[in-house]
């Protein structure tokens, strides 16, 4: 009897440790839309998704452009779009013990690995895996408007 209590308390922390995680990914994305408004709703716009899914898609793109670039370079991407940590925590959560997508995705080896990891994360965000190549070109509009040329194809070089 003691068995099937010890069970169900098991249960019950484990639905509360997966509705803590929803919420918390919820509220990361609400403070991604109001810390890069500008971007948010562009993307919005151009994939025809919700404000909070944008910043998740956004997150999970500049998470794989994070994983392929060096740290200084990564660092001039992030200086030219506002909320660039609101963004990466808006992505969401890795497959593995709790990591973001940022983490995860710097796990996987090579550009194939990267970009499908994006694709299953856009999918997480209830979007069609194929809204990758309609978000890329509104990230590297927004980057080059805000941080010049040379930041701009720095992201489309990683988001190749």
């Amino acid at each position: 009897m003691a068995r099937y209590r010890y069970l169900g308390i098991a249960w019950v922390a484990l639905i509360v440790v997966f509705a803590a995680n929803s919420y918390a990914q919820e509220g990361a994305a609400t403070a991604a839309v109001k810390a890069s408004p500008a971007l948010v709703g562009e993307l919005s716009k151009q994939m025809g998704a919700t404000p909070e899914q944008s910043a998740g898609a956004a997150g999970a793109l500049f998470g794989v452009a994070k994983s392929r670039l060096k740290a200084d370079e990564f660092s001039q991407i992030a200086s030219a779009v506002p909320g660039m940590d609101s963004l990466l925590k808006a992505a969401p959560a890795g497959g593995g013990g709790g990591l973001g997508a940022a983490a995860g995705l710097s796990q996987l080896g090579g550009s194939a690995g990267s970009m499908a990891a994006a694709a299953q994360a856009f999918s997480k965000l209830g979007l069609k895996p194929e809204m990758v190549s309609k978000a890329i070109p509104v990230l590297t509009s927004f980057v080059t408007k805000s941080g010049g040329a040379n930041v701009g194809n720095l992201l489309a070089g990683a988001l190749k």
